[in-house]
C-alpha cells in the first residue's frame, strides 16, 4: 500500500562514498573498456520510424542488446535519448518504444543483462555465476563489489551510451539518458560516469540510499535486501558497503548535466526522501516534478510531456 512520509523533501541522506569509490569506477570502466565495443547495428523493422537491433560488448565482452529507433529517411545526425528499463524489464520487441523516435530523436533503449522476463521481455543473459541471494537481482554477489550485479548492469549501461554515439545519424554531442525506476537509477549513474552529457532525466528513481529504501519501502526490489538480511543477519555492513558503491546519492554528487527529476509522494517501492536524497546531492543544474498523489507509476504521461520538453529545451529544439 502506498506510503506517506512527512516532508520527504527535507531529507538529507547520511550516505558518504568510500574513500575508493572514484578508483572503482576506473577501473571497472578501464577492464570494461579492454574489449573492443564492437557495435553492430542491423535494420529490423522500418515505418515511419526505422529501428536496429543492436548489440554491443558490456562488461567483460559480454554482448548486450539494445533497440535504435529513428525518424525513417533521417540523413544528418540527430540528438539521441539512450534509455535504461525499470526493474525485471528488458527491451521489449522492436515496436513498443517509439516515443522519442516520434519526437524527432534517435533512441537507444539498452536491454538489462539477466532481466526481461517480469513484465517485458529481454534478449540478454548475465553469464556471471553468485553465491547465496535472495530471489531478484538486488543480492546478487552482494557481498563484495567486484562480484556485485550491478557493477556489471552499470558497466553495461556507459557502454550503451558509447554505442549510440558510434552510430553515424547520432550526433555525439547532445547524448541525454534517461529512464524510470531502475532505469533513472542508471541514468545517474551514467551521467556521474560519462563525460559531456546533454542532460539527465532520472524518473521515480531506484538505487538510491538503499539503507534508507530498504528500512521504508513496502513494496518493490528494496524489500530483497531487507529480506536478505532477516536471514544473513551478520552481512549488515558488507551488504551496505557494496551497495553504496551503486548508489544513486553518491553518483549525483559527481553529475553535472542539466537533470529533471521526478518523485512520486505516495510510492511504496521508491520511497520518495530517497529520490529527494539523490536530488539534494546532484551537482549540476536540476529541477524536479513531484507528484503528490502518485505512487510508483509516477506522473506516466504527464511526465513524458515534461520530459520532451526539457530534452526540447537541452537539445536546442
Amino acid at each position: 500500500m502506498p506510503i506517506t512520509e512527512p516532508d520527504p523533501q527535507r531529507y538529507r541522506s547520511p550516505l558518504r562514498a568510500p574513500d575508493d569509490f572514484d578508483a572503482f569506477w576506473a577501473g571497472t570502466l578501464a577492464q570494461t573498456r579492454a574489449h573492443p565495443l564492437d557495435a553492430r547495428f542491423t535494420p529490423a523493422w522500418s515505418r515511419t520510424i526505422e529501428v536496429y537491433d543492436v548489440t554491443f560488448a558490456g562488461f567483460g565482452g559480454h554482448p548486450v542488446k539494445a533497440w535504435l529507433a529513428l525518424p525513417a529517411g533521417t540523413d544528418r545526425p540527430l540528438p539521441c535519448v539512450v534509455e535504461f528499463p525499470g526493474y525485471g524489464g528488458g527491451r521489449g520487441l522492436a515496436h513498443e518504444c517509439l516515443l522519442y523516435a516520434a519526437a524527432g530523436y534517435a533512441h537507444l533503449f539498452m536491454d538489462v543483462r539477466g532481466q526481461g522476463s517480469g513484465w517485458r521481455h529481454g534478449d540478454t543473459p548475465d553469464p556471471v555465476g553468485t553465491g547465496p541471494q535472495h530471489p531478484g537481482f538486488m543480492t546478487r554477489g552482494v557481498l563484495d563489489p567486484d562480484t556485485y550485479y550491478y557493477r556489471r548492469v552499470i558497466a553495461d549501461a556507459v557502454r550503451a551510451v558509447e554505442a549510440a554515439r558510434a552510430f553515424p545519424l547520432v550526433d555525439a554531442a547532445r547524448v541525454a539518458v534517461t529512464g524510470e525506476s531502475q532505469g533513472g537509477g542508471l541514468a545517474l549513474a551514467v551521467a556521474a560516469l560519462v563525460p559531456e552529457l546533454a542532460a539527465v532525466a532520472p524518473d521515480v528513481p531506484f538505487l538510491c540510499d538503499h539503507r534508507r529504501g530498504a528500512e521504508l519501502a513496502t513494496a518493490g526490489p528494496y524489500r530483497e535486501v531487507t529480506a536478505y538480511l532477516a536471514v544473513h543477519r551478520d552481512h549488515e555492513h558488507q551488504v551496505f558497503r557494496t551497495l553504496s558503491y551503486c548508489d544513486g546519492v553518491l553518483f549525483a554528487a559527481r553529475a553535472t548535466a542539466p537533470a529533471l527529476f521526478s518523485v512520486a509522494h505516495m510510492d511504496a517501492s521508491c520511497p520518495p526522501s530517497t529520490v529527494y536524497a539523490a536530488y539534494h546531492r546532484y551537482a549540476g543544474p536540476k529541477r524536479i516534478e513531484a507528484y503528490p498523489f502518485n505512487g510508483h507509476e509516477g506522473g506516466e504521461a504527464v511526465q513524458d510531456a515534461a520530459r520532451l520538453a526539457f530534452l526540447d529545451e537541452v537539445f536546442g529544439r
